[in-house]
Order: C-alpha cells, then structure tokens, then sequence
C-alpha cells in the first residue's frame, strides 16, 4: 500500500508507528509554578553546537502549551531522561493542566534543583540536560513549533557510569513505539565493516 499524506490521513498516527522507538523528552520549565511534560517528537540534532529538537503542539484550547510559553518567556528549561521507573508520573504528567497548576504538585514528582539558573530537574532521572532556547523554528500550516535547545550542561546520575574516565555510562531509558512506550532492552553490538 502505497500512502499519498494529506489532509484526510492521519499523519500522526502513521508517523508515530513508523518512526520508532522515539526518545521521550521530560521537559521542566518555570519556577514558580513549575511545568513537567513529556514530548516524544524529540531527538539529538547536532553534536557543534550540542543541540536538540522537540516539537510542541497546542493546548486542546488552540493556546501554546505552558512547555512552550515558559522557554519562550525564560529561554531556559531542563530535559530529563526518564527511567523505567519513573513511568507512570512521566505519563501522568502529560496531562492537560491550567497554567497555574503544577504536574509535581499534583502527581508528587519530585524536583532537585541543581543549577541555579536553570529549572530544577526531576529527581531521580539517570540523564538531565540544562538547555537554552537556540531557535524557534516555523513550520507553515503546523500547529506544532519545533524548538532547537542548545545543551549548556549536563547532569548524569553517577550510578549510571561504567568508566567514568572514558565518559560511558548506561541506564534504562523509555521510548515512545506508536501509542505506547517501550523498555529497549537488549544492546546488539555494531557489525564490523569490511
């Protein structure tokens, strides 16, 4: 079956099947009333400058979400890596909150505040980037707004490490397949090239 994308299709539904597993990004924004959600339109860009992309849609009321509205306003906010853990509040924190109500209040989602000029990040995650807005990026007739964050530091938990001197480190991250998530599960070594 060959598909034509168009109006009528659900591309969302197509691509978030095909394009798999996805990496979840667990966003904290704000300070005062603190912001978490999940995004799985989400992935490494560029390693010179270190930067991201997520793409964030709208709240069902058309305005931008409050992940959004707080990077736009602060310029700052903290992706976390969730564990296998951790899914459960990960997942209730997509939720569909007013703005002045806070996922770590509501879920009890711990927070640990690490840099001071940065969003706390959730305590307990394995992997936390510390990022600035870099770019905004529109995308004619899209409801979502893809955002490049540039990554200014980076927290790993130490527990996570396997050689510290050589920067390798492992843990158990979940991702997006579809409408559900994964666990990864078993590492296949490269194949030498010939």
């Amino acid at each position: 079956m060959l598909l034509n994308f168009n109006d009528q299709l659900d591309n969302y539904k197509l691509m978030r099947q095909a394009i798999i597993p996805r990496p979840i990004a667990w966003i904290v924004t704000g300070d005062r009333e603190t912001n978490i959600a999940p995004f799985s339109y989400f992935m490494a860009l560029t390693s010179t400058p270190p930067t991201m992309i997520v793409s964030i849609g709208e709240k069902s009321t058309g305005e931008p979400k409050d992940t959004l509205a707080n990077i736009r306003k602060s310029k700052k906010c903290t992706i976390c890596m969730p564990s296998e853990s951790q899914l459960q509040k990960m997942h209730f924190s997509s939720k569909e909150l007013n703005h002045d109500e806070s996922e770590a209040e509501l879920f009890d989602i711990p927070l640990d505040k690490k840099l001071e000029d940065f969003p706390a990040m959730v305590e307990g995650a394995p992997v936390a980037f510390f990022c600035e807005l870099f770019d905004e990026l529109e995308i004619k007739g899209s409801a979502h707004k893809p955002i490049i964050v540039e990554i200014k530091q980076m927290f790993i938990n130490d527990a996570c490490f396997t050689n510290r001197q050589k920067l390798h480190f492992e843990y158990a991250p979940i991702a997006r397949i579809g409408g559900d998530y994964s666990f990864l599960g078993e590492k296949i070594a490269a194949p030498k090239i010939p």
